[in-house]
């Protein structure tokens, strides 16, 4: 084991252990409940603001890229859930838009054969996020819907702006469906999900597969970014304080979508898409995310247009729940709905 790696060990328990303090202790050292727009920011996610901030790093966005990068990384694995079982993982390869894409299944050692999978693209604003980012958030996902999960690595920017994570994230979807058999998946129960941008491409592959032999299925969608043209009222009040702040969101834009590209194109903005037989969703929120109301209001226009969707509201959450419902009980909870939608998605 390396010191970095102990290191990462004994800040998790440390940063656990805290958590799981008495919620009385735990709301003195978190200080005065936290009020906006009728609800009441969660305890353990306040405590865990308050701890980020005095390691100095409250706040997505704003240094270099690569630090960037290493801190999610880092971070992620402070809090992540996982999984029970042992998971068989595979790292494979899988097709990009330009050149082929790292991949890493998850299968849970008593699943059926060709079984239902879930294809599963990560959070990050587009430009930071990576398959270890979420590996612990795919366990979760993968015994909790007993279901085989396929990450997908997509390419970043600003090396690689928009469309190329599109682009990568369909060529993977289309590539996983076409080896089906090889995977030992079904390709008429392949679902699409992800949490912020992993949301979003979700929702991309979804409208433009939609006429594919194998389309999804479903979509899992944690507080998906689905909007780069028109803020909404969550984005101004939720600006700052709740991890994603809108200096955040305009630092991860201002990487992702170059100049001369249109913010209304439904490949970075698919609420402006046809969404007219697309797969059902789960549209999951939380409270105090600036990307709360985009979410919703997507959730709607997918109802609009006859699609079966559900949208759920964790009004104590913050923004980039899925990373940290390993020691975040509300977390867990709303981590634990989606894989239960999907899992009964799957079943059908």
């Amino acid at each position: 084991m390396t010191t970095q790696t102990l290191a990462v060990r004994i800040e998790s328990a440390l940063a656990r252990g805290t958590l799981k303090l008495p919620a009385a202790l735990l709301r003195i050292l978190a200080g005065r409940p936290v009020i906006r727009d009728g609800q009441t920011l969660d305890v353990q996610t306040q405590m865990l603001l308050r701890l980020q901030k005095l390691r100095g790093d409250a706040a997505l966005g704003g240094r270099t890229v690569a630090r960037e990068r290493a801190l999610i990384d880092a971070q992620s694995r402070l809090l992540e859930p996982g999984a029970a079982q042992t998971l068989a993982t595979d790292d494979i390869q899988v097709a990009g838009g330009d050149t082929p894409c790292a991949a890493r299944i998850y299968r849970p050692a008593q699943i059926e054969p060709k079984a239902g999978a879930l294809v599963f693209y990560h959070g990050g604003g587009f430009v930071i996020g990576s398959l270890d980012s979420h590996d612990g958030v795919c366990r979760a996902l993968a015994e909790r819907a007993n279901c085989v999960v396929i990450a997908v690595d997509y390419r970043l920017a600003p090396e690689h702006p928009a469309p190329a994570g599109v682009d990568d994230a369909v060529a993977a979807f289309r590539d996983i469906a076409a080896r089906a058999d090889e995977l030992d998946i079904d390709p008429t129960r392949l679902a699409v999900g992800g949490d912020s941008a992993g949301g979003n491409l979700s929702a991309v592959v979804s409208q433009i597969t939609r006429g594919d032999t194998h389309s999804p299925c479903f979509q899992l969608l944690f507080y998906p970014a689905i909007d780069f043209v028109r803020d909404r009222a969550s984005v101004r009040m939720f600006a700052e304080g709740f991890l994603l702040e809108k200096s955040s969101m305009d630092w991860f834009s201002g990487h992702y979508i170059p100049d001369g590209f249109d913010n209304g194109d439904p490949r970075v903005s698919p609420i402006y898409g046809d969404l007219e037989g697309v797969a059902p969703a789960i549209v999951i929120t939380g409270g105090f995310d600036p990307l709360r109301d985009e979410g919703e209001d997507y959730a709607k226009a997918l109802q609009a247009a006859g699609v079966n969707t559900t949208v759920s509201r964790h009004p104590s959450m913050i923004h980039g729940f899925v990373n940290f419902a390993g020691g975040v009980a509300g977390a867990d909870a709303a981590l634990t709905e989606g894989a239960h939608a999907l899992r009964t998605a799957l079943q059908h």
